[in-house]
């Protein structure tokens, strides 16, 4: 079954599951290349890519295309860029650092609509793709809080109580460095999986989805074989990257007494 936004948790709640491709890179066409390699969601990072909102704009009509849902990572908990995101059509927000109920409370209130939440009305794309927009958006926009701190981590249970929260999802190198660990979305160690599973049991206990970003393939498969309902692959970046480090090996090293020179 195909993941589309209008029927977002009927997937999950269906059994399935989805990998989520993340588009950091300021650039429509790495994107819309990212957006047509199949992945079954996607999210335009705001936070630590190097996307602003009117490049984050042209990344969504670029990657529309595809008809896979879109989140976007808002760079942090404020209201502003939040209702702009999802009045420009995004399927959801990803928010970061949410460490408590209140920080929870604060995000859904700028993503739903009265009475649940205090969203301005004015959903300029995304009226124009959904003509009943306000009547479904509770359906239609997605609300993810990122847990990704000790903090956050002890207040897993109440952060995932707050209604109109869509699911949480886990930011595994914030969670490894908060606990004492070197940042890595690759994480082995037994204290950062153990919290990665706590807030995964925690989100389905209160009936929410649960998602989580993976440094590798085999990660996304561990991560959704434990229980997640998404993972997310790694970054564009960080795939272009590997791919061009690999491709240049695969070229072969200079020899000795080249210039260095390659046809």
């Amino acid at each position: 079954m195909r993941l589309r936004t209008d029927d977002f948790r009927g997937h999950f709640t269906a059994g399935g599951k989805a990998v989520n491709g993340w588009c950091g890179l300021p650039s429509a066409v790495t994107a819309e290349i990212v957006a047509r390699a199949g992945f079954d969601m996607l999210t335009i990072d705001m936070q630590h890519g190097l996307v602003d909102y009117q490049m984050m704009l042209t990344m969504l009509q670029a990657m529309s295309a595809v008809g896979a849902p879109i989140l976007v990572r808002i760079p942090w908990n404020e209201p502003g860029i939040a209702m702009k995101c999802l009045d420009a059509g995004a399927a959801g927000i990803i928010c970061p650092m949410v460490n408590t109920a209140d920080d929870a409370r604060a995000l859904v209130a700028a993503c739903r609509y009265a009475p649940l939440g205090r969203r301005s009305y004015g959903p300029v794309r995304a009226g124009a793709l959904y003509p009943d927009y306000v009547a479904r958006s509770g359906d239609l926009v997605q609300v993810f809080a990122m847990i990704e701190t000790a903090e956050a981590l002890a207040n897993r249970d109440a952060i995932a109580a707050v209604e109109g929260l869509s699911g949480v999802y886990v930011g595994p190198a914030d969670l490894g460095l908060s606990l004492g660990h070197e940042p890595t979305l690759t994480p082995e160690a037994p204290d950062v999986l153990a919290a990665i599973a706590a807030i995964r049991a925690s989100a389905h206990a209160a009936g929410l989805l649960a998602g989580v970003h993976c440094g590798s393939g085999a990660m996304v498969r561990r991560m959704l074989a434990e229980g997640f309902d998404f993972a997310s692959l790694s970054t564009d970046a960080g795939i272009f990257s590997r791919a061009i480090a690999a491709a240049l090996a695969g070229a072969g090293a200079p020899q000795e007494g080249d210039d260095g020179r390659r046809p």
